[in-house]
């Protein structure tokens, strides 16, 4: 099971950090990523790495202003956001799935609730 949370409502170029903790299980065995969806909108890829934790791509939306990491020892990933703006309004959810790197939100088949992030200009 997946905890997503840190989500909340931010001025235009602040920062949040998301966390999303697993519980019965590890990271270390499965590729994570983060999607969001925005109101009306479909679900969207925004960072993605390997189970080792070594290898992460990004959307070329958030690239060079969102991190994505993992604290072993805390069964955690994190997705550090930076630079935020209104676009980046959505809800943010964390999954785990087998396909390296994929950024279809169908190749992954464990998903946290979701956490909502509003960027207010």
């Amino acid at each position: 099971q997946l905890q997503a949370s840190g989500g909340g409502s931010v001025q235009a170029g602040g920062s949040l950090r998301l966390s999303c903790t697993a519980s019965g299980g590890t990271f270390r065995t499965y590729n994570v990523g983060w999607f969001r969806q925005a109101p009306g909108q479909e679900r969207e890829f925004v960072a993605s790495f390997t189970s080792s934790g070594n290898i992460k791509t990004y959307a070329d939306s958030v690239r060079d202003r969102f991190t994505t990491s993992r604290a072993i020892a805390e069964n955690t990933v994190y997705l550090e956001m930076n630079s935020l703006m209104p676009e980046d309004t959505a809800v943010y959810y964390c999954a785990v799935g087998r396909v390296v790197l994929s950024k279809s939100s169908a190749d992954y088949y464990y998903w946290g609730q979701g956490t909502q992030v509003t960027v207010s200009s």
